[in-house]
């Protein structure tokens, strides 16, 4: 019987470390605390080929994804992580890898109330979700991209006038599998490492009132940094990177902060 191209010999014998599909869209729907949530996510899914194979079956690729997808979105307590495991284990039933990799990126959509009037406003947040099977074993990498702000704790004290600035915070945990940890959980530690929060909808006295927070509470980015790898101190057996990025209002430049922790 004659083999399919992707299980002949290649030319050049290398081994690949990552082969697969990437950008690919599709709906996804999760329940997490209680709670029903709808991604239309991108989704990245490598395995490592061997040198003595020419290339991946990629149709067995996308059909592992859509075959996850539907039968998971009918489980309880369903989380992109948990996806990402299910992905990898059909596909491994299927399609012969030593470590494989599923990676989800998308949009988290959280609804808060403003500080003073309690309005509900409906607040976005990149995450990624990246979980990963290598020898047997599942790991996951969780990961949030926060807005705030900051307010110059040097233009302050030497002016008594502060130049703002807004401001991004990155938070990632890479821990086992089994590890529960909420992506909410994470962006609030972010959220409150900032001078202060920011917000869709914002009426007048929810204004006033954050604009106030900012100037009680001026921050550095490096001052930013190190409470969001504080504040992560709840999260435990992670290894924890932190990173914020200012986006300068009276500089041509932005400034960075970036540090990293095990807990």
């Amino acid at each position: 019987m004659k083999k399919d191209m992707q299980d002949r010999k290649p030319v050049v014998r290398q081994t690949l470390e990552k082969v697969g599909v990437t950008n690919l869209k599709t709906l996804v729907e999760t329940s997490w605390g209680g709670r029903t949530y709808k991604f239309v996510p991108k989704i990245q899914l490598t395995i490592d080929l061997p040198g003595s194979r020419k290339g991946v079956h990629m149709s067995r690729l996308v059909e592992s994804i859509s075959e996850a997808i539907e039968e998971g979105s009918r489980e309880t307590h369903y989380s992109l992580e948990a996806l990402g495991k299910d992905i990898l284990s059909k596909l491994r039933r299927k399609h012969p890898f030593k470590s494989g990799e599923v990676i989800i990126e998308t949009d988290l959509v959280v609804q808060v109330k403003t500080p003073v009037s309690g309005r509900t406003t409906a607040e976005s947040h990149e995450i990624k979700v990246k979980v990963r099977l290598d020898k047997g074993t599942f790991t996951k990498t969780l990961s949030v991209k926060v807005l705030g702000n900051t307010v110059c704790p040097h233009a302050m004290e030497i002016t008594g006038i502060p130049h703002i600035q807004r401001a991004i915070g990155f938070l990632e945990m890479e821990t086992r599998f089994d590890n529960r940890i909420d992506l909410k959980d994470m962006i609030d530690v972010v959220e409150n490492s900032f001078s202060s929060k920011v917000y869709t909808l914002l009426k007048s006295e929810d204004e006033a009132s954050v604009v106030k927070r900012m100037h009680e509470n001026p921050k550095f980015v490096e001052d930013v940094c190190r409470d969001i790898l504080y504040g992560a101190r709840a999260f435990k057996g992670c290894i924890v990177k932190a990173k914020v990025v200012s986006e300068e209002s009276i500089h041509r430049h932005d400034v960075l902060a970036e540090a990293s922790a095990k807990y």
